[in-house]
């Protein structure tokens, strides 16, 4: 028997007002200012306001995909969290919290956490979920982000992370919707990368103390630099082609030309290789240049951006790609609209 089709009744984001611009970059990191917006790739990021919190962010995120759909948040069945670790309160259920933020009273909620491509593995888990449980009709991903809190500007060694901004993302699906259908995915995890980038101290190896405050012991941190450029310039980018492509074929679709791919923030180099390795023009994708790197929203992001600009049309196969630390790899196809 085939499975019913579970398609996106709407997406939602929510970004900060606050900026930082290209110029502020360079001035709290030392790197000229044609470096950061050349070769960086920004232009300026959204940063937290005062109450733009990781699960208030996911939840205004939320509520707009709700308005979007006219769906009543008392229709939601299940809320797969997307927020990152780093949010409110320390091991608070941030599922829990949005779910009580938009008044999803019907609603049982759990958390995703995959770093950068908690999104792609959050869509993977809830179609699974959604086509074996007939229960499930319509679930919500949801979740904010501000890893960049954690980012020290003054350590070179985390450079990768300047980038790092602020804001909320959310999906809407529906079972047996039969427009924006969710194809095949591909995710790769890599245990070799898991303690190259951490926090020092919070955990139970290192408890933190009062002393610990205001330190570079609770912000990112690399334990081999040298050891990870090695690693990811072996298998990173062949891992991202991989998955990105075996999403396709997943997909079983007459048509697997890629028609949008929505990208997560990365240099402008190699955002443009990627779509040239694709056979993709600039148009087929939105560079987040004014916005940073969001971490699981940014794909969300692309796609709004890529429907606003008219880059995303009725029957596209759209590609969801991200990629992040410790280390992960994933992709989801998307036909958008109606089959052509």
């Amino acid at each position: 028997m085939s499975q019913p089709p579970i398609g996106i009744l709407s997406t939602g984001t929510y970004i900060p007002t606050p900026r930082m611009t290209s110029e502020k970059i360079a001035e709290a990191t030392g790197i000229p200012r044609s470096v950061i917006e050349e070769r960086f790739g920004i232009l300026e990021k959204p940063i937290p306001g005062p109450n733009d919190h990781p699960c208030v962010m996911g939840a205004k995120a939320a509520k707009r995909a709700l308005r979007r759909a006219k769906v009543d948040p008392l229709e939601i069945d299940l809320i797969l969290s997307i927020s990152e670790e780093h949010k409110e309160h320390p091991l608070m259920v941030s599922g829990i919290k949005i779910q009580q933020l938009i008044g999803a009273k019907n609603a049982w909620s759990v958390d995703v956490a995959q770093r950068c491509c908690t999104t792609i593995a959050a869509l993977k888990m809830a179609k699974g979920l959604m086509q074996a449980d007939s229960s499930l009709k319509t679930v919500l991903l949801a979740g904010g982000y501000r890893n960049s809190d954690l980012v020290d500007f003054k350590n070179p060694r985390v450079s990768f992370m300047y980038n790092l901004a602020a804001g909320g993302g959310a999906i809407l699906l529906r079972r047996g919707h039969d427009q924006n259908v969710l194809l095949g995915s591909s995710l790769i995890t890599d245990g070799d990368f898991a303690d190259d980038v951490h926090i020092p101290h919070g955990g139970t190896i290192n408890p933190l103390s009062p002393e610990d405050l205001g330190t570079g012991k609770v912000m990112f941190e690399v334990t081999d630099v040298e050891g990870l450029k090695t690693r990811l310039s072996e298998r990173s980018h062949t891992n991202f082609m991989k998955v990105i492509r075996e999403s396709v074929e997943r997909s079983e679709e007459e048509r697997q030309e890629i028609d949008y791919l929505a990208l997560l923030h990365m240099k402008r180099s190699a955002h443009t290789a990627t779509l040239s390795e694709l056979g993709l023009q600039l148009d087929q994708s939105f560079y987040l240049e004014r916005y940073g790197h969001i971490g699981q929203v940014d794909s969300i992001l692309s796609i709004e951006r890529g429907v606003g600009a008219k880059r995303v049309k009725d029957g596209d196969l759209i590609v969801m790609a991200s990629a992040g630390f410790s280390y992960a790899w994933g992709a989801q196809a998307i036909r958008w609209g109606q089959r052509r």
